[in-house]
């Protein structure tokens, strides 16, 4: 005779509520397909004359969605600069960097590292264009920030050269010089218009 169908879950849990049972078709439908209703599903049949299963297994898939995206930056030269992108997906998605279009490898300054890059510190050459490229074999997402570096001449405006009276004869003299500059500047001192040279004193 025709035979009865029921379906169960092999793993022990319980069919979900949404799923939608054809019996004459031996149909099992789940509607909104989720990482929770993945598992083992077997389908039973059975007339007078005997019982049968078939099993069939239901993988949960999911192309790569931002979690964390990078945004543009704008530094001195020789800051340092991080960047971290991070993305869901199953499976789980893997990383890669481009600059400018090209492929980026970890090579001297730059540290990559799954979905993170690093830049300890920053040169002209490295400004441009860069891509955090996420992907899993059902998708692949790209997020774009702009790396700008910017050179700063020596400036004094936040900087006090003070004016310093010596009290006692041997004493010691510190003065600072620390102007806002990038990149880092080289330095001379002149007295009145003569320029200083180190000596014992």
């Amino acid at each position: 005779p025709v035979p009865t169908i029921s379906w169960r879950r092999a793993d022990g849990k319980q069919i979900p509520r949404k799923a939608r049972r054809h019996r004459s078709s031996g149909l099992l439908e789940i509607p909104n397909f989720q990482q929770e209703d993945a598992g083992l599903y077997e389908c039973v049949a059975e007339n007078v004359r005997g019982r049968n299963v078939a099993r069939g297994q239901l993988t949960f898939y999911a192309q790569p969605s931002w979690t964390q995206r990078i945004s543009d930056v704008h530094v001195a030269i020789e800051e340092r600069v991080a960047w971290e992108c991070r993305a869901s997906g199953r499976p789980k998605p893997s990383y890669r960097w481009l600059k400018d279009g090209e492929p980026l490898l970890p090579q001297g300054r730059v540290q990559l590292e799954q979905g993170s890059l690093t830049i300890p510190n920053v040169s002209l050459s490295d400004a441009g264009m860069y891509q955090c490229v996420a992907e899993n074999r059902h998708g692949v997402i790209f997020a774009s920030a702009e790396l700008s570096v910017i050179a700063i001449g020596p400036d004094f405006s936040k900087t006090l050269l003070k004016k310093l009276t010596l009290v006692k004869v041997g004493g010691e003299v510190i003065i600072e010089c620390k102007p806002k500059a990038s990149p880092r500047p080289t330095y001379s001192w002149k007295k009145g218009k003569d320029i200083l040279r180190e000596n014992e004193r």
